[in-house]
Formats: structure tokens, sequence, C-alpha cells
């Protein structure tokens, strides 16, 4: 009885991850020291793509983290949390994710429609995640600020207008 109990955090997100089918790297973003160098990272990607690409499941536990995935035609999406993160709340980032993925690029998501759209991405994990607490789970919600920030309206207007 004597388990230490752990102080709740806002920071429930370590990493976002979208492998292709070799599971290389499309998109990267680690909201922690945990693996800090570019090569620690490709060689944790590298694991978790061994590990989740043969299999239907939605979760895992690798090297101590929480690892919620969802694969699509020729993508893997991963959200990663801590060990006793609640897979619920990482399982609602990458939902959020996918489907925001999804309407961005009209129910398309795949590779090269995502390499061709890389700004609404980026646009759209800043608007889910910043390091690593979660700001977002509503799919339109995030969907409705990435087509507000891409529009090429000056900066005065554009605060004006909001």
């Amino acid at each position: 009885m004597d388990s230490p109990i752990l102080e709740p955090s806002l920071y429930t997100v370590k990493a976002v991850l979208i492998l292709d089918n070799d599971g290389d790297r499309l998109y990267a973003k680690y909201y922690d020291d945990t693996y800090p160098t570019v090569k620690e990272q490709k060689a944790f990607e590298k694991n978790i793509f061994n590990k989740t690409h043969r299999t239907d499941s939605e979760i895992a536990l690798l090297e101590g983290l929480t690892v919620v995935y969802k694969s699509n035609i020729d993508l893997f999406f991963y959200v990663i949390g801590s060990s006793h993160e609640n897979e619920l709340m990482l399982m609602a980032v990458l939902n959020c994710l996918f489907d925001s993925l999804s309407q961005m690029l009209r129910k398309n998501v795949e590779k090269r429609a995502l390499l061709e759209n890389m700004e609404g991405l980026f646009l759209a994990v800043d608007e889910i995640v910043d390091g690593g607490v979660i700001l977002e789970s509503d799919p339109q919600q995030v969907v409705h600020r990435v087509a507000l920030r891409g529009d090429d309206v000056p900066l005065t207007e554009q605060t004006v207008t909001q």
C-alpha cells in the first residue's frame, strides 16, 4: 500500500508520430527529453513500427510508454504518453488528429496527400497539443482554426476581424 501517489499533470502527450508503410518518419514531434537525439528517436520509431505494423489492436505498452495508434492505407499514426497515462485521453488526441486530417484532406488520408498538405498537418498538431498539453479534442474546431490560419490575411486585418 506504499505506492507513490503520482501528481496530476497536464503534460499528457510525450510524442506525436506519423510513419509510412516502411516505418520511415513523415512527421514526428517529441514534447520531452525521453529520446533527446534524432538517432534515439529514429530507433524508437523503428521499434514501435516493428511491434505495431502487423497487429490490429490500438494500444501497446513499449519501453515504459503507452502507445496508441491507428493505421490507414499507407500511414501509421501514433500518440505516445507515459505508462501511467490515461489511454482514453491519448486515444482522443489520436482520433482528433486523424479526423481533422481526414476532413482537411477530404477523406483522402494517404501519404501523397499528406505530403502535399504538410502545413495543415503542422497547424493541426499545434492546435491539438502544445508542449505535451492537450488543448483541443474536437476535430471540427481544429479544422476551423487551421482554415482561419491558412487564409493569407494580413495580421492587422486578421486581428481586427477576430
